[in-house]
């Protein structure tokens, strides 16, 4: 309960302290329509940016999309966003990511990524984990636009490729590890 009201008075500073033209749609309390809508749009944008991630979407077993992930600290810090799961064009499931982190770091910042599944041992870990833990369990790279053009099929070799982007904000560091992704009911 405590770190819930951590995460949502963080979050409440990220967006708050967020230049109004830099701030992405709000992640909280979002219904499926609507994390489907904007998951469909970061992907598409994400696609022109970098076109190589379209190919790498063609070979993956499904996709984890959080168009919106808010993070923001002030020696503690909180992340928070929501997701969905698609095979082909087809959703499957809806889910969270959330971590807290201590240490010296100050600011606040929006992002989203995307988990490129490669595989169906990675995919099914994934499912049948209870709160998937990103930095255990399947391997996972994390392409950047240069990395991401020199992929072919004899180096894509790895369990699950993530893409990050939409970064807007004032926080220093930018890392997946230590997330923890869990399965959500949305209507």
């Amino acid at each position: 309960m405590l770190k819930a009201r951590l995460v949502a008075c963080l979050l409440a500073l990220a967006v708050a302290s967020t230049p109004p033209l830099m701030q992405p749609r709000p992640a909280l309390a979002a219904t499926a329509a609507e994390i489907n809508r904007d998951a469909t749009t970061a992907l598409n944008q994400l696609y022109q940016k970098t076109p190589d991630a379209k190919k790498l979407a063609a070979r993956a077993k499904a996709i984890l999309i959080f168009p919106s992930v808010y993070k923001a600290g002030f020696m503690f810090g909180g992340q928070y966003g929501e997701g969905v799961l698609r095979k082909g064009n087809k959703t499957i499931g809806y889910y969270n990511t959330l971590a807290a982190s201590y240490g010296l770091q100050a600011g606040a910042q929006a992002f989203g990524y995307a988990l490129f599944f490669m595989n169906d041992s990675a995919l099914s870990f994934f499912e049948k984990s209870n709160g998937f833990e990103v930095g255990s369990g399947p391997s996972i790279v994390v392409l950047d636009e240069g990395t991401a053009k020199t992929a072919t099929t004899s180096t894509l070799t790895q369990d699950v490729y993530a893409f990050i982007f939409s970064q807007h904000g004032l926080m220093g560091g930018l890392g997946l590890q230590g997330s923890k992704i869990s399965k959500i009911d949305k209507k």
